[in-house]
């Protein structure tokens, strides 16, 4: 409190003191004498140093006055780190200092007051904000004997709090965190990890905290983290009820919150330590598979490659079976991940480097790294060459050569070889990703530290998926047949080093000779081993020998001599890799990881399908108030757009709380919208933001917390699937509301919606019914056409249904039937080579269903002529 007063007593004295001595004694900073043009050609005598010096002090004095507006902004504004004044390094220290000395003063304890509640009764049931962590009585103790420590306890849902979240709610200032960090600087949670600087902070920790803290946990001083989470496992937690529209008096609000108080239970089940524990293993798939955003990209590619054949197996009245728990999760993280993006212009602009190297009759450098950012993609060659095709750029006297991504993007699908497919992603650094190339080691590369399998199984997966390589066999030794299943036709798994080392050294190659043959169109398949079994002496041998005379990257766990490249892994997540200068924070992929991605991909695998569950009943089918539009392009019918920058978060909350109509808690819908973590006051105020836009009568919270879409808001698939329900039951009318409901389809599901956006569809069931659904209604119209003579009308349904289901290959068959029906042979043979076009330049690859060729065969016999001699053409 003492320092706060002369804070602000001294703030007094330099903002407001200064100017007035120095109008005082000194005068303005700009005498008239100043402003007379002979002032600056007269003999320099002590008046003018005066007037000089007098204005170095309203500069100086004017200079603190600016900090002290910035620094004075950000605390009140809680805006984070506050901007910098240029040159004011120690003046905006000075500042910031005593404006955070005297905003202390005035910092109330508790958080921001949640939006209010919607219902206008004031006797409804009483609802407050969500807490980080409820208030605990502070008991009067001797300070020697206990201590103040936080337990890091989110609320129901997938939140992780910050230091800064901590500090601003326990401290009263977000700009107090360091104090909380220095408190518990490499101390071992009850978790077994510590805390790092730029982590999020994981549920389930203890923090030690600063004597003013407030929130918090009083236990004895020499009580362990695991005890104190034992007793402190969950705390009170309310549920925030939004009400922009209504508000509710003092004295209502203070006597409805004291009943509460003294009939209502806290709010905490006897699961709530499962329950956070579940929702930590969630977020921590995000940590790892998010972070690994090349892999995340390529096995995306990968995973829909094998959804189009299921897609070419499914059968009516059934969807494709989706994923479930982690396997789910890991998706979600995938998407939330996956940087499709960089992996491109990673692979288009390693291929135009190798093909215009080749046409310069040029061998490819070495590249032994590289480092992919949002604005560069830079490689690290040996030797140093000054001279790198366009659109390269040599920098650093040729040692690196650089990729503007503006430039990246412009370039188009290159058909040469990849010249460097053993490139790889050991970890991030500050600005970006960090590659080392297998190859360029040109001899062993050791791994050590305590999460060696877990860097060896990231290194695995992403050379397995990547795109900027051609044909390549990954052999695994020590890893069990699970990986096998990501990519069976790159990985195959080995016991042990014997099975493997005589086949090896009878296929080994000269590098030169392999590089030149990549990108003159005559590649080797690429290998590489991946052992997190250490070799035995004379394995290590054999293996060192191999690898300085092989092009192939061998990559093994343990001590082992005659290592070119060592990469260690630290007890604090860092891999670094000295012979390279590398430090980075490291892609690992622990064992439940990629036993989740390994479920996904079986998932993925299944061609059995599972059931979609029929439309609970509509009331009627008037329009609506408010409609939401999802089969094409994302819109909200009904309502004013909000202003820039807020409607694509708004319109996904109500997408989702449309999807849902179960009803969504407020902590839940947080953990879906921001998956990576959200502060309480800005979920609420977003679903208040909502609220204010939707009106009282369209968003409702139910007894037990849960947000509600009124009646009046309705989405265009709930229509989709009432129009099809009822044509189940009413055969005269069963083609008019089946063709309306195929009318609905305007494109792909939540089409050109935000990237990054969206990624909990992955573990929701509305993608695969919504796919399966307009299938199904057009394979059925499909049929009562044909049956009716009427071909002309189910091609436009087909091809409406085609808009949103376009990997369904039994809607192009129904679509072949159709044309095939109008007997117009033009029309069949185009459709015919759309289709072959189609396959041959599927993103995902895979050609076409051997349903479809078949087909085809039938109906068009002469096709395949057609195809030849177009693509000849």
């Amino acid at each position: 409190m003492l320092a706060g007063v002369a804070a602000l007593v001294a703030l007094v004295a330099l903002v407001g003191g200064v100017p007035y001595a120095l109008l005082t004694f000194a005068g303005p900073p700009v005498t008239s004498e100043m402003l007379d043009l002979d002032f600056f050609t007269a003999e320099v005598g002590p008046s003018t140093i005066q007037a000089v010096l007098v204005l170095l002090v309203w500069l100086a004095w004017f200079q603190l006055f600016v900090c002290v507006l910035v620094e004075v902004y950000a605390g009140v504004r809680r805006v984070g780190m506050p901007a910098r004044v240029p040159l004011s390094g120690g003046t905006q220290v000075l500042a910031n200092k005593l404006v955070g000395a005297v905003l202390l003063l005035f910092t109330a304890g508790a958080m921001i007051a949640p939006i209010a509640r919607m219902s206008a009764t004031p006797a409804a049931p009483p609802v407050t904000a969500v807490a980080y962590s409820a208030p605990i009585v502070e008991k009067t103790l001797e300070t020697h004997k206990t201590k103040k420590v936080y337990v890091v306890q989110p609320p129901h849902g997938r939140h992780h709090e910050s230091l800064w979240e901590i500090a601003e709610k326990c401290l009263g200032d977000g700009r107090r965190y360091p104090e909380i960090y220095r408190l518990n600087q490499a101390k071992e949670q009850p978790d077994g990890t510590r805390l790092r600087m730029a982590d999020l902070i994981r549920p389930g920790w203890v923090l030690d905290m600063p004597d003013d803290a407030r929130n918090v946990h009083i236990v004895p001083t020499g009580q362990s983290r695991e005890q104190t989470l034992r007793e402190h496992p969950g705390v009170a937690h309310t549920r925030a009820q939004p009400d922009a529209r209504h508000d509710v008096g003092k004295k209502t609000t203070e006597k409805t919150e004291k009943d509460q108080a003294r009939h209502r239970k806290p709010d905490v089940r006897q699961d709530q330590p499962e329950i956070t524990i579940r929702e930590a293993q969630s977020l921590d798939l995000i940590d790892y598979l998010a972070g690994a955003s090349l892999a995340a990209a390529g096995l995306l590619a990968l995973l829909a490659r094998r959804r189009r054949e299921q897609l070419w197996r499914r059968v009516f009245g059934r969807r494709i079976v989706r994923p479930r728990d982690d396997a789910a999760q890991a998706e979600v993280a995938l998407r939330l991940g996956g940087d499709a993006p960089g992996a491109r212009i990673l692979d288009i602009g390693l291929r135009l480097l190798g093909a215009e190297l080749a046409a310069q009759h040029r061998t490819p450098p070495t590249v032994y790294g590289a480092h992919l950012s949002p604005r560069t993609l830079d490689l690290w060659i040996h030797p140093p060459d000054d001279d790198p095709p366009e659109p390269w750029t040599a920098e650093d006297g040729g040692q690196v050569w650089r990729l503007p991504a503006h430039e990246g993007r412009l370039l188009e699908e290159q058909a040469g070889g990849a010249p460097y497919p053993g490139l790889v992603s050991i970890g991030t650094d500050a600005s970006g990703r960090v590659l080392i190339d297998l190859e360029a080691a040109q001899g062993l590369i050791n791994v050590r530290g305590p999460q060696t399998t877990a860097a060896l199984a990231a290194l695995a997966v992403e050379l397995a998926t990547n795109r900027w390589s051609d044909r390549m066999r990954i052999t695994l030794v020590g890893f069990g047949e699970e990986l096998t299943a990501i990519a069976p036709d790159r990985i195959r798994s080995v016991g042990g080093l014997a099975e493997v080392l005589p086949e090896l050294e009878a296929t080994a190659a000269p590098r030169r000779e392999v590089l030149t043959g990549r990108v003159s169109g005559s590649p080797r398949d690429a290998h590489y081993l991946l052992s997190a079994v250490a070799p035995t002496h004379e394995e290590a041998r054999r293996l060192a020998l191999l690898a300085r005379r092989d092009t192939a990257g061998y990559v093994v766990a343990g001590e082992v001599p005659h290592a070119t490249w060592t990469l260690e892994i630290g007890d604090d997540g860092k891999a670094r890799i000295a012979e390279l200068g590398f430090e980075v924070e490291a892609q690992l992929l622990p064992r439940r990881h990629y036993k989740a991605l390994v479920d996904l991909f079986r998932t993925a695998g299944r061609l059995d399908g599972e059931t979609y569950p029929e439309a609970e009943p509509l009331e009627g089918l008037h329009p609506p108030a408010v409609e939401i539009r999802m089969l094409g392009p994302v819109q909200i019918a009904g309502l004013a757009p909000l202003e820039e920058g807020r409607m694509a978060l708004a319109t996904e909350l109500l997408v989702y709380l449309a999807t849902h109509p179960g009803g969504v808690h407020p902590v839940v819908l947080g953990g879906v919208l921001w998956p990576r973590g959200v502060q309480t006051m800005v979920r609420d105020a977003t679903i208040a933001r909502v609220a204010d836009w939707l009106g009282p009568e369209h968003l409702h919270v139910d007894e037990a917390g849960r947000l509600r879409l009124g009646p009046e808001v309705r989405t265009d698939w709930a229509l989709f699937r009432e129009l099809v329900r009822r044509s189940h039951h009413d055969p005269t009318a069963r083609t008019v509301l089946l063709e309306k409901a195929l009318g609905l389809v305007r494109g792909p599901l939540l089409a050109a919606r935000p990237p990054g956006r969206y990624a909990w569809l992955a573990a929701d069931d509305l993608e695969y019914d919504v796919a399966a659904g307009v299938a199904d209604a057009a394979h059925r119209l499909c049929e009562l056409r044909l049956a009716q003579d009427e071909p002309d009308g189910l091609v436009a349904a087909v091809r409406a249904a085609l808009l949103l289901a376009t990997d369904d290959e039994g809607l192009w068959r129904d679509l072949l039937r159709a044309t095939h029906a109008t007997g117009d042979a033009v029309r069949m043979r185009a459709v015919v080579e759309g289709l072959t076009r189609r396959a041959a330049s599927h993103p995902y690859g895979g050609g076409m269903a051997p349903e479809t060729e078949a087909l085809i065969e039938e109906l068009l016999p002469s096709w395949r002529i057609h195809v030849v001699r177009e693509s000849s053409a």
